[in-house]
């Protein structure tokens, strides 16, 4: 008679519940004037309430797939952590600010909910990379204030307690500054998405030309004007090979928190590029976490 073999097993780990497509917004683009807004949620199943995590996916302003880094976000949920992974309004069916509406729109609605989510609503976090990052910048610098707050649930608070940026920008006006001149010329373009973005579609009521030639347009989409005091930890990291969005980004705005007594901490990653594997390994994944327990515990 063959024996069958014990495993045994200690309960470490929780369930991790996934909730894919919930609405957070309904939003005017120039496509629609009801555009749905939605979230997927990992959500540990344990018996207290856990602090959330934000995630705003990156995509250039011209794509906002929720589904991406799912390693990040299970490792976080595996960290105990509700995480809710988000799209927004992008070019060219939006423009500045809308997709900063959208992120604090999340946030309020994540306070709303924090009942049937199990979250605490007090312990509200935010991470995003790229043009996510730059979004994540926005809801930290002006964070406590109601700029930007439109939309639904307006009772709630777009408050967070920490905030991550992984290599996106901070001053749109700089962000090819350390590339060759011929690419800065690209990303100058009125063609650009940045442009786009900052500017508008001209056919659709935007304004013409490249992110240089509306001075004042441009220098209210930089986060780096927002800082104020009530401005939310954060934490930046960079690939030092980044070839999409300069390095020089994450280090203004580190800069800038810093001279304004603003707790932050600034990593870079040698080699890395723009989104690449470097973003996946255990101990980038673990500082990033560490640094969110820290703000949340």
């Amino acid at each position: 008679m063959f024996e069958s073999k014990i495993l045994n097993v200690p309960l470490t780990r929780a369930k991790i519940h996934f909730v894919p497509d919930v609405v957070y917004a309904q939003v005017p683009t120039l496509e629609t004037p009801y555009q749905l807004l939605q979230m997927d949620l990992l959500i540990p199943q344990v018996k207290r309430k856990l602090p959330a995590v934000i995630f705003v996916t990156g995509g250039g302003f011209i794509s906002a797939n929720k589904a991406r880094m799912p390693q990040l976000r299970m490792y976080l949920a595996e960290k105990n952590f509700v995480v809710a992974s988000i799209n927004y309004r992008t070019v060219p069916n939006a423009r500045f600010p809308q997709p900063i509406e959208d992120v604090k729109s999340a946030i309020r609605f994540m306070k709303a909910n924090a009942q049937k989510f199990n979250v605490d609503a007090e312990k509200i976090c935010v991470i995003g990379d790229s043009a996510g990052g730059y979004l994540t910048a926005f809801a930290a610098v002006t964070n406590g204030d109601k700029i930007f707050n439109v939309g639904e649930n307006l009772h709630e608070s777009s408050e967070i307690v920490a905030a991550v940026d992984l290599y996106g920008m901070s001053d749109l006006t700089q962000m090819a500054a350390t590339f060759p001149v011929e690419l800065q010329k690209l990303y100058n373009s009125p063609g650009s998405v940045i442009s786009l973005f900052v500017n508008g579609v001209p056919a659709f009521g935007g304004m013409d030309g490249g992110i240089l030639a509306h001075p004042v347009s441009a220098e209210r989409a930089n986060p780096i004007n927002y800082i104020t005091k009530n401005s939310a930890p954060m934490l930046l990291m960079h690939g030092t090979a980044d070839s999409v969005v300069s390095p020089a980004q994450t280090d203004l705005l580190f800069q800038a928190l810093r001279n304004h007594g603003i707790e932050a901490e600034r990593w870079l990653i040698p080699d890395a590029e723009h989104a690449d594997e470097h973003w996946q390994q255990e101990n980038v994944l673990g500082t990033i976490a560490e640094f969110l327990i820290r703000h949340v515990s």
